[in-house]
């Protein structure tokens, strides 16, 4: 039996190849596309559900949201109190979500008990009756939240960035208002549900270990009739951000012991060709722990505990984001330092060896981002709802081992536009 020589350091291999997992695609007798990915030994199913559908559709605020969340608070088969009890019961779990574009539900079922918790998914989907109890007590819930919320120069400086970078008109800026949630009721969230939640307008992803009678499963309670209303798939609808003139915008907050600073900008459609490179750019830039950002600002200035960049993708045009929080009095020097680390990535170019740690750091998150049935799951419905192809995994591997240093400068240049950032600061004015 050979010894291992501990004295030997292991060889550092290059990232050659990303292997990714193909969902096995079919589609079901009534329309609706399957995609599964089978894998993984724990007797652990996951199914999700996309209805073509969030705040881009609804036609008020809040409307996506509450329909969304109101799926679990009672059917024609089962009240709110049945549904929580029985998926506790077989150790189920449950999630709702809505985006931009998109509504998720998401169930986590043990194989064995996956008949029995199939079962509530199907009456969930199809059969909601949004109770007008359950939906008051949810909307004064959130009510109390908005306003516990409100006193957060976090939350006020976000919504202030959104709103001067897309403008009021745009769903992005278009803010919820208190007012907003009294708006909200069963008709309402009944005039959503019937346009979106149904077969036309549905893909399933299954993942986890995925058996022959799961599919079979899967398919008699949602793939072998037509269900829901309208069945036609929604108009996509395109909107045009129109941001605002002032470059600065101070949101007050007496008591405020930190102030909030965000600044943000338009930035790349997911489809744009510099994309995928201009998010090394970004990970350089402020992306991960030992950004530029961070070195700076937190550990050589001081400013503040942390401090982030990223690119968050919205349909059409998404934004550049840099936000953090400091004292009230570090706000001006902090906002300083941001532009002149963008000075030096326009002006100098990034060493080697500075460009390959963020490289390795991305591609050992690509590796993780992958290496399990879900995540998986995850990965493939990012690469739907943003248009991506098959090729999109390997192109971003590529985008992030190709890139140079002349190229992360050219990027900053196109892309890094001091006069287009935004500055945002919610807190305590200093005179």
């Amino acid at each position: 039996m050979m010894s291992l020589d501990r004295s030997i350091q292991p060889r550092v291999r290059d990232i050659e190849h990303l292997a990714v997992q193909m969902p096995r695609r079919s589609v079901m007798p009534n329309g609706v596309p399957l995609n599964v990915l089978d894998s993984g030994d724990n007797e652990v199913v996951r199914i999700d559900l996309l209805m073509e559908g969030g705040r881009w559709q609804q036609s008020q605020p809040l409307q996506a949201l509450f329909a969304n969340r109101m799926l679990r608070e009672g059917t024609l088969r089962y009240s709110a109190s049945e549904i929580a009890e029985k998926l506790d019961y077989y150790g189920a779990w449950l999630e709702l979500s809505s985006a931009s574009e998109y509504a998720y539900i998401t169930l986590y079922s043990l194989n064995k008990y996956l008949p029995q918790t199939l079962e509530i998914l199907e009456s969930i989907v199809k059969e909601p009756v949004f109770p007008e109890k359950e939906l008051g007590i949810i909307v004064d819930n959130n009510i109390q939240q908005f306003i516990v919320n409100s006193s957060k120069v976090d939350f006020l400086a976000h919504r202030a960035l959104m709103k001067a970078v897309y403008g009021e008109e745009h769903p992005c800026g278009r803010l919820v208002q208190k007012e907003d949630y009294y708006r909200i009721n069963p008709a309402v969230l009944r005039e959503f549900y019937d346009r979106h939640y149904h077969s036309e307008n549905c893909t399933v992803y299954v993942s986890g270990k995925v058996s022959d009678d799961c599919i079979r499963r899967i398919e008699e309670a949602f793939g072998r009739e037509a269900f829901g209303k309208g069945f036609r798939k929604p108009e996509r609808r395109e909107f045009t951000p129109a941001s605002v003139a002032n470059k600065r915008i101070f949101v007050e907050y007496a008591d405020a012991m930190q102030s909030a600073v965000r600044m943000g900008m338009l930035s790349l459609e997911r489809s744009h060709p510099d994309y995928l490179k201009a998010r090394v750019l970004v990970t350089l830039f402020g992306g991960y722990f030992g950004s530029r950002l961070m070195s700076n600002i937190r550990e050589e200035k001081g400013y503040t505990y942390g401090i982030a960049a990223g690119i968050v993708p919205y349909p059409g045009q998404g934004m550049l984001v840099i936000n953090t929080e400091t004292t009230n009095e570090f706000a001006e020097p902090l906002i300083g330092e941001v532009y002149h680390e963008i000075d030096r990535l326009q002006n100098e170019l990034v060493p080697e060896d500075e460009l390959a740690m963020v490289k390795n750091y991305m591609l050992g998150e690509m590796c993780r981002s992958y290496e399990s049935a879900f995540s998986l799951a995850d990965a493939w419905m990012f690469v739907q709802i943003s248009g991506f192809g098959d090729s999109h995994f390997e192109d971003a591997l590529n985008a992030v081992k190709d890139i140079t240093p002349g190229e992360i400068r050219e990027l900053a240049g196109k892309h890094l536009c001091k006069e287009n950032l935004k500055e945002v600061i919610a807190g305590k004015k200093m005179s």
